[in-house]
């Protein structure tokens, strides 16, 4: 199952990546819900909001080390379901944007809601990730 949710993540992030980048054209957005949700192609050469811009080499390092991180802790067989899934949505994220960053040299970016900063499906995969496992941490271990 956690091969499935990987890969499954990869493959849906670099595909409609690829679709953003045949279809858009950079920094124009093509607005999809007034107001609301724009395509806007952008190539992020930074962190999360655009934070450390041009420290390429920094973040394939921290992301192969986060990525041999979380295979160690997938292996772990006491890891909930939860947990288990959680690590495999980061995971999937992480690679999808390792692989943009390894090819690219930035991070291919398209979904903007006009008040946040454009990300992508492997940003999502991540912050939704992030959610459910601080959910996890947090009440599993007051439940024991």
């Amino acid at each position: 199952m956690v091969l499935i949710i990987i890969a499954s993540v990869i493959f849906l992030d670099q595909f409609i990546k690829f679709l953003a980048v045949s279809s858009l054209q950079l920094n124009t957005p093509v607005v999809l819900i007034k107001n609301f949700l724009n395509l806007t192609l952008v190539h992020n050469r930074g962190a999360a909001f655009g934070l450390f811009q041009n420290q390429l080499l920094m973040f394939v390092l921290i992301s192969i080390f986060a990525i041999a991180l979380i295979l160690l802790n997938l292996k772990d067989k006491k890891n909930s379901f939860v947990f288990k899934l959680s690590l495999s949505l980061i995971l999937g994220g992480a690679i999808g944007n390792l692989i943009d960053r390894l090819r690219f040299g930035f991070v291919i970016d398209f979904l903007d809601l006009r008040v946040w900063p454009v990300f992508n499906l492997a940003d999502s995969a991540i912050t939704i990730a992030a959610v459910l496992l601080t959910w996890e941490l947090l009440f599993k271990k007051n439940a024991a």
